[in-house]
């Protein structure tokens, strides 16, 4: 498994880096999860947008799915006979984003495959098993295996005991890590610390981790050192061009 970082920023781009983004590969199979802002651009620098075998998102933020329209019309504008673009998202996530186009222009580009948080089913050659976990809208945290190699994928979180079973011996988590020790009021509950990251990926027994949705002004190195106080194993943070190679 083959995974590719595009993004890692929360809430809104900066100047150097999209939201959040990933490229997971396995055996010619490619799988773009949770298409944020300014995520495109790092993806077609990769690929031509045809290559992408099949999207998951999360959650319907902006910062985890608004690059999926224009990844459609990348598609669809350049050549209409490409095959319909399956994408997987909780039911009903996705109208208000591909509303925003002329009627009819992008209905071609697109399978829709709604699912509700919890479910299990594949995709390609990934066997997907989801978790509701707590946000301010309805977030799927999932986990992705094939080969023996399990990937973990948290969106965006508070804090949930479905966290330690998600993440349980995953090869690589990647985890919502918006803020360093420290929720502010107006969040707690909804997103998490890199502390808190620790803490579950030391219980779960992940392989590694891979800290994402940093807020904007998050120190990357004070996120490392807060995961590292409960969590042994190696820790590091996605960043555009960021490349992990799982067995299997």
């Amino acid at each position: 498994m083959h995974v590719v970082v595009l993004g890692g920023r929360g809430a809104w781009p900066s100047a150097g880096q999209g939201c959040a983004g990933l490229l997971v590969e396995y055996r010619g199979f490619r799988l773009l999860i949770d298409p944020g802002y300014a995520t495109l651009q790092p993806l077609l620098a990769r690929l031509p947008a045809s290559a992408v075998d099949a999207v998951y998102v999360s959650h319907d933020h902006p910062d985890h799915c608004a690059d999926l329209q224009p990844l459609l019309r990348a598609r669809v504008l350049r050549d209409r006979s490409v095959p319909a673009l399956p994408v997987y998202a909780p039911t009903g996530s996705l109208g208000p984003l591909l509303a925003i186009d002329e009627p009819g222009l992008l209905d071609a580009a697109y399978h829709l495959h709604g699912f509700n948080p919890g479910d299990a089913f594949d995709i390609g050659p990934f066997a997907v098993r989801t978790w509701s976990l707590p946000h301010w809208v309805p977030n799927a945290g999932a986990r992705f295996s094939v080969a023996g190699t399990t990937l973990a994928y948290t969106g965006d979180t508070g804090p949930s005991p479905m966290l330690v079973e998600l993440a349980r011996d995953a090869d690589l988590l990647i985890a919502d890590a918006t803020y360093v020790d420290e929720i502010p009021d107006e969040h707690v509950g909804f997103l998490s610390s890199a502390a808190e990251v620790g803490r579950y990926a030391g219980t779960a027994r992940v392989g590694a981790v891979l800290l994402t949705h940093l807020w904007p002004g998050t120190d990357p190195e004070a996120a490392i050192a807060a995961t590292r106080q409960a969590y042994a194993g190696p820790v590091s943070v996605a960043r555009p061009g960021v490349v992990v190679d799982l067995p299997g």
